[in-house]
């Protein structure tokens, strides 16, 4: 991990011109075997028949809404559908951003979301101001050599403590740009109340807490620059196709099954040629191993959604009542901000099963509370991966709660053997669930 305590002049400026350079030429540079004018959104009917058919196609599933299973396809993904008598209706007119309500692109192509370098300017310029309480670290490099950082919040933070660590991420899905504004935001806001607020003061005194909002750079400036739907890193497989699912190429459980992953390069959970194939992946299994995180969350888009695992399997942890407790309490405390109701459940009770993803590797391996949260919208009507720049900061605000909730649980959990803490939420169960169904 390399401690960035400054950046030069020269070092500064030399990336902005290399930034620049390389904004110059990727709009000559050829897409490689990749025609995404022929992709489209489509959507099956979300029967039994179907749903078993589809399960070992490895299909770009968007989500459930109206009976129906939307899809991203290309010619041969429709081909496949059709050799298996699967009729599905064309629906990409309606996804385009230019059918999404309140949705608006200002200040370039991606508008109030952050581009790397936008982050990482940033995130410096925390560091900057915040001296005494941030500091960022350069963690390990992408595939195309940008810095994945990590950002401390903690009052001695030049210090390595005996406190709650809490982890966060955002970005390992290239097209979810709302999932790197959350963590960011999260970062910003306890830096900037820390002398306002008791609470937030009392919280970072007591924590470690780490934030890690853009695993994918590659992919998300490809993102932004090339084809909006792209979700996984730039790999170049070297068959023509590109990318790896840094989401499915997690140590632990990897490649369990066909269904969680694909071991198809043309797929986009492609799980890579082994675990921890990927340096981005491979940095946040290295950042984590030097450390002693308490709990983690990685934030992804969007469905509305807080999942725990296992995604692997649809057998329960040893641990699922203190999971589903801790959820239900996130999703409580979100949903008293603007009234948006968050379901929560194990990671395999969705459509599909995923093996090889973070939750699962960092419950697998450190055996703490971990927690996939997928961010609003719900639909295809308001927004998909197309968030509108007014809907960042509400959805910051209402994940804000479940993110302070969980670095107080950390903390104050800290020394607690897992049985205590089981034994307490379980007598509290209850009351938190019939809560949450008034």
């Amino acid at each position: 991990m390399k401690n960035i305590d400054k950046i030069n002049s020269w070092n500064f400026y030399t990336k902005r011109l290399l930034f620049l350079f390389f904004l110059q030429t990727i709009f000559i540079a050829p897409v490689v075997a990749q025609n995404y004018d022929l992709t489209e959104i489509i959507s099956i009917e979300n029967s039994h028949i179907n749903r078993e058919k589809i399960k070992y196609l490895h299909l770009d599933l968007l989500m459930e809404k109206g009976g129906r299973i939307y899809i991203v396809a290309d010619s041969e993904v429709m081909s496949e559908l059709n050799g298996q008598s699967i009729p599905f209706i064309l629906e990409t007119h309606d996804f385009s951003p230019d059918n999404q309500l309140d949705i608006s692109i200002q200040g370039g192509a991606n508008g109030d979301f952050h581009s790397y370098v936008e982050l990482e300017r940033d995130l410096l310029d925390l560091e900057n101001t915040f001296p005494d309480l941030a500091k960022v670290y350069d963690i390990g490099d992408s595939l195309e050599n940008r810095n994945i950082y990590a950002l401390k919040i903690s009052d001695n933070v030049l210090s390595d403590e005996d406190e709650a660590e809490t982890l966060f991420l955002g970005c390992h899905h290239a097209r979810e740009w709302i999932s790197v504004e959350v963590p960011f935001l999260l970062g910003k806001y306890l830096l900037e109340n820390y002398h306002q607020d008791v609470f937030i003061q009392n919280l970072v005194d007591q924590s470690e807490i780490w934030i890690v909002p853009l695993v994918n750079p590659d992919g998300l400036e490809y993102s932004i620059h090339f084809y909006r739907y792209w979700r996984k890193n730039r790999r170049d497989n070297g068959d023509g196709t590109y990318g790896v699912d840094l989401n499915r190429n997690y140590g632990y459980q990897w490649g369990y099954d066909n269904n969680g992953s694909s071991p198809n390069t043309n797929s986009d959970v492609y799980r890579g040629t082994a675990p921890f194939s990927e340096p981005e992946s491979l940095a946040i299994r290295d950042f984590s191993a030097q450390h002693h995180f308490s709990s983690l969350v990685s934030y992804h888009s969007y469905s509305q959604v807080i999942l725990y695992p296992w995604g692997y399997t649809s057998l329960p942890t040893d641990q699922d009542v203190l999971l589903n407790v801790l959820a239900a309490n996130m999703s409580q405390r979100m949903q008293t901000v603007n009234g948006r109701y968050y379901s929560f459940g194990q990671g395999s009770g969705s459509l599909y099963t995923t093996n090889g993803d973070t939750t699962d590797w960092s419950f697998g391996t450190y055996g703490i509370p971990s927690f996939t949260l997928e961010l609003p919208p719900s639909s295809a009507q308001l927004g998909e991966f197309f968030n509108a720049e007014g809907d960042i900061q509400p959805i910051f605000q209402e994940n804000l709660q479940a993110a302070l909730y969980l670095i107080e649980w950390a903390a104050q959990n800290k020394s607690l053997p897992k049985d205590s803490i089981d034994n307490i939420l379980r007598r509290h169960r209850s009351k938190i669930t019939n809560t949450l169904k008034k």
